[in-house]
């Protein structure tokens, strides 16, 4: 699993709710800004912007509005624009985590490491309990490698946000990478006991298949993963299914599908690593 493409689309703020906001904001504004955060998380970025923009007539210090007008902005591209926007919401009330996350994600998408893992720390230090800057945080330590640090955040998760997966599933992945297999099992099946069908505990039962040979068994579970709309996640689960055809003698099958993972991301290590062994066994 990597957390770097798929991480940020699902813990990015949503804006409902994000921040606390005086109670002398205008019904109307927060109403607007509510519907500019649907519309968001629905890709219509357009309506975004004109609900958002009103609500902020109303109230030129709704912080929560910044935060979510500078979502508009990253999604667009424009990262000098977000990055206005952040600063504003940051500058208007410091003591709320959601302008210092939002700051974290636009560094991350941004390619500047240090500073993304600086402001989810940030958003922390304001508010522990702030579960997507926590997710963040431990995916960015997970990609530098510093597997214990990542599983601690990860397991700090799952203790004061229990209800987000990927706290779960980033616990499971951590613990697999550290080949503490046992306690990777206890922790995905006790994901899967809570979340029910999901498509991150779907891979990490794939990827325990495969530990234990049963390759037939992944692919079964990996080929409706591999044919999502989802193209970070067909990407991951395209390499890991590569991995298993490999486990069946299906070389053909197993370059195709490391090609099309590749095609995707063409920093897959997995995707790579199968399409090498594939054609060394062809």
């Amino acid at each position: 699993m990597r957390f770097g493409s798929t991480a940020l689309a699902v813990v990015a703020l949503s804006g409902i709710g994000a921040c606390a906001q005086p109670a002398r904001l205008p019904a109307k504004a927060i109403d607007l800004n509510r519907d500019g955060a649907v519309a968001i998380a629905e890709g219509d970025l357009e309506k975004a912007e004109a609900r958002i923009a009103l609500a902020l007539e109303y109230n030129p210090r709704f912080t929560e509005a910044w935060v979510n007008l500078g979502t508009v902005e990253m999604s667009r591209g424009n990262f000098e624009r977000a990055h206005h926007d952040f600063v504003k919401a940051r500058d208007l009330n410091p003591d709320l985590p959601a302008p210092h996350h939002a700051l974290g994600l636009l560094a991350d998408r941004e390619g500047q490491i240090v500073d993304a893992e600086r402001y989810y720390r940030a958003a922390l230090k304001v508010d522990p309990g702030f579960a997507p800057a926590r997710i963040n945080l431990a995916r960015r330590l997970f990609e530098q490698g510093a597997l214990e640090e990542a599983r601690e955040q990860f397991l700090r998760t799952t203790q004061v946000a229990p209800e987000f997966v990927e706290g779960w599933t980033g616990l499971g992945e951590t613990l697999l990478r550290l080949e503490r297999a046992g306690e990777a099992q206890e922790v995905i099946a006790h994901a899967r006991a809570r979340f029910g069908a999901n498509p991150g505990v779907d891979l990490l039962e794939a990827r325990l298949l495969l530990r234990r040979g049963a390759f037939a068994e992944a692919e079964e579970r990996l080929s409706p993963l591999a044919r999502t709309g989802d193209r970070p996640g067909s990407s991951v689960a395209l390499s890991w299914l590569a991995i298993a055809l490999i486990g069946e003698g299906d070389v053909n099958g197993a370059i195709d599908a490391a090609r099309r993972a590749i095609a995707i991301d063409p920093d897959d290590r997995v995707a790579r690593y199968a399409l090498e062994t594939a054609r060394r066994t062809h």
